[in-house]
């Protein structure tokens, strides 16, 4: 089949084969390149949309790379049922073979070390929401009865708000704390957006945990231990993920 060469991974060979109904971006099934004992999962993808220019105007189109980025991630889903896939970059196209074993001699020391760290582990995502987001201007609960009482109206509402980021921020920053105690490694994002999530209440923390296969269950208890601990606060845990936060300059 001719066409470019979209790559979702790297990793080490692995013998058990990735179910037979896994298809890829643009509808073809993904196969495995083996170079120098790494293997590359790529699958064919066409020029007209997959070269440089056409593939740049896609990414600025939400649905094409909303249906992109959901065929990328169930490869990467599949891969990290049976080995530990270090995940590239979406959009990671190549001309043919050839340009993506040269890719993989350039960069296989980088990938080896990269794998040995990641061998066996997982990541995690935990995002704590502050469910009571104040409004720019909060109607008085009564009308005040001069300018004196509604400038204290307006301290006291300002005050209980200060009070209620300042009681997020220090649960969340316990809960990070806790979390990277028992995780091998973490990482904090910025906060999401909530035009683009539509996730309801204040990001406060947005973090991923490098956290052992082995030892999974154990951290997803330490999370759920924490649910309901603060009123107001929502604790949301996704995951087991390949370490995207954690692959490097190979991400």
């Amino acid at each position: 089949m001719t066409g470019l060469r979209y790559v979702y991974a790297v990793c080490r060979p692995f013998g058990t084969p990735l179910q037979a109904q896994l298809t890829g971006v643009a509808g073809d099934p993904p196969r495995t390149l083996t170079h120098h004992g790494l293997v590359a999962v790529v699958s064919h993808v066409p020029e007209r949309d997959f070269a440089e220019e056409p593939l740049h105007a896609h990414l600025e189109d939400l649905d094409w790379l909303t249906e992109t980025a959901r065929a990328h991630q169930g490869v990467i889903d599949a891969l990290t049922t049976v080995t530990t896939p270090l995940p590239l970059r979406l959009g990671t196209v190549f001309h043919d073979d050839s340009g993506v074993r040269t890719m993989m001699e350039a960069r296989e020391e980088s990938f080896r070390q990269t794998l040995d760290r990641l061998e066996g582990r997982v990541e995690w995502g935990v995002k704590v929401y502050a469910e009571s987001e104040p409004q720019e201007s909060p109607r008085p609960a009564q009308k005040p009865a001069s300018g004196r009482d509604y400038l204290r109206q307006r301290r006291m509402q300002t005050r209980s708000h200060e009070e209620t980021w300042q009681k997020a921020e220090s649960f969340s920053t316990r809960l990070h704390e806790e979390l990277s105690a028992f995780a091998e490694d973490a990482r904090l994002h910025p906060p999401q957006n909530p035009a683009l999530s539509k996730a309801t209440g204040r990001n406060v923390l947005n973090a991923a945990y490098l956290v052992p296969r082995a030892h999974s269950e154990e951290f997803v208890e330490l999370v759920d231990r924490t649910k309901g601990e603060l009123p107001g606060m929502r604790v949301e845990l996704t995951g087991p993920w390949a370490a995207y936060s954690f692959a490097g300059e190979a991400t």
